[in-house]
């Protein structure tokens, strides 16, 4: 049984903790992570769920998502989502993600990375994962519309195709004295 830790608002960690499928006590938060993995032709790695997952089943998704156990910080789970969900191995060590999502019961961290992968190459976890591929934002949003894709804001999804390759919310980079 999976636990995790809870965070007060400030996104400081408690001394209180939760196990799986219970309900977020009020006042705390848990945290989750995203990966969007791009290649360099610009399309997303997307992945479809096994279609006895509780939630979301059989819909396509981002690269990996999950839940950050106890003891973990957000970059180890992201890390360790990717090689859990699709066998690839990247170190977080050093990356923060490029933005948080807020939602009622927690914070949502989404790392964006670019990485050629080859399909081929990829170890699908068979208990969380049925298939994987690329997919252009057109895509996607395509997807969304036709309800097989997780229902994203489309905002979302087109802010993650343009993060991909940066960091910031800025076009241009910063001199010193700008």
């Amino acid at each position: 049984m999976e636990v995790f830790d809870l965070y007060d608002k400030d996104r400081q960690k408690t001394d209180k903790t939760m196990k799986r499928g219970m309900a977020v006590p009020d006042d705390h938060y848990m945290m989750v992570v995203h990966a969007a993995l791009f290649g360099s032709d610009g399309k997303m790695l997307i992945q479809q769920r096994q279609n006895d997952k509780e939630s979301w089943p059989d819909l396509w998704d981002l690269t990996v998502g999950g839940h950050v156990i106890s003891g973990e910080t957000s970059s180890e789970c992201v890390g360790r989502e990717l090689d859990e969900e699709l066998g690839i191995k990247i170190d977080f060590s050093d990356k923060r993600p490029c933005f948080t999502v807020i939602f009622d019961t927690g914070f949502d961290d989404y790392y964006v990375v670019t990485m050629d992968v080859d399909l081929n190459d990829i170890n699908l976890q068979t208990e969380e994962v049925q298939a994987a591929r690329w997919a252009s934002l057109e895509k996607i949003l395509e997807m969304i519309d036709k309800g097989v894709f997780i229902p994203y804001k489309k905002s979302l999804i087109k802010m993650l195709f343009e993060m991909k390759g940066s960091i910031g919310a800025h076009r241009k980079k910063r001199t010193p004295y700008s």
